[in-house]
């Protein structure tokens, strides 16, 4: 009874994302994005020179110039909240290797406790870790690798579970086109610990994108295909998993963006109730000391996601 419980409550605290993943406990760690990759629908997989794109492809990572810690806050619907911070470690000079070590958590707040008559006998919280390490490094000049082992523990009550999983990606880069391409596999692992037994599937997700920065237009466009490991029964369903970012660069201090997630529209609205579900805005500001983004991501009647990140040079 308390294990049958525990996952209905699961299931209603994370209702709004229920098309979108697999039921898995750790799926809260597909939630570690940024306002910047937020406010552009999630098309993130061939960002360059950002660390947060690590959550997306790790081999991003080898296109950041400088030490930087990020730090991102998520506001979710009614009193779930999440957050994600990363470290890219010091660069050695002459060297295009980075590493970098990453966190993110999800808390659900505070539950009563309730027997079998609806009595108020205490209470309990839910709340979720995940620990990243990321290695990156080039082939090439114009092609990096980059592979992220991931540490994930689960708490429900008294209930705990625990799994290792590893990412892994390329970023192919074409200077003279102003063109990325970035391919990406995640969440690859195993469950270490069970809740009472009971095996959950991993989130796998298979990731494929694209961006271009326009010539004489101050945009940069991203395209992404992901959760491409989704059970489908058409080819085109499968491909139906897209996201869409546009990046307006307004001066040297502002950035205005907006996207679109096919994936998200379809996964968290039914028809005749869709809105925005969906769609994404975001605007960044650039100091001498810190960068400051903020995204909104349309999630239907559920409400809105959204996010602050503060990211600065060390």
């Amino acid at each position: 009874m308390k294990l049958f419980s525990a996952y209905t409550l699961c299931f209603l605290l994370t209702s709004f994302f229920s098309r979108m993943y697999a039921q898995s406990p750790f799926d809260f760690i597909q939630l570690g994005i940024s306002a910047r990759s937020a406010g552009l629908g999630g098309a993130f997989t061939s960002m360059t020179k950002d660390q947060t794109a690590v959550f997306f492809n790790p081999g991003t990572l080898a296109t950041i110039d400088s030490s930087t810690v990020s730090a991102t806050f998520m506001k979710h619907v009614l009193d779930i909240s999440s957050g994600m911070a990363i470290y890219t470690l010091p660069i050695e000079k002459n060297t295009t290797e980075r590493m970098s070590i990453s966190a993110v958590y999800t808390t659900y707040g505070s539950f009563d406790r309730t027997d079998e008559f609806g009595t108020v006998t205490g209470s309990f919280s839910s709340n979720n870790v995940g620990l990243m390490g990321t290695y990156s490094n080039e082939l090439d000049s114009t092609l990096s690798y980059g592979v992220s082992a991931k540490f994930m523990y689960v708490t429900l009550d008294d209930l705990a579970s625990s799994a290792l999983a590893i990412d892994a990606g390329v970023v192919y880069r074409l200077p003279a086109s102003r063109t990325n391409i970035g391919f990406s596999l995640l969440n690859i692992g195993t469950q270490l610990s069970k809740f009472e037994g009971i095996t959950d599937q991993m989130p796998i997700d298979v990731r494929l994108g694209i961006n271009h920065r326009l010539r004489g237009l101050p945009l940069l466009l991203n395209f992404s295909l992901h959760h491409l490991a989704d059970d489908a029964d058409a080819f085109f369903d499968r491909v139906g998993n897209f996201s869409i970012g546009g990046e307006f660069i307004l001066s040297k201090v502002l950035d205005l963006r907006i996207g679109y997630d096919n994936y998200v529209r379809n996964a968290t609205s039914i028809q005749g109730q869709r809105r925005l579900s969906g769609f994404a805005a975001g605007v960044g500001i650039r100091t001498a000391y810190v960068q400051i983004d903020y995204g909104v991501s349309a999630i239907g009647t559920a409400g809105s996601i959204h996010r602050l990140t503060l990211h600065t040079s060390l």
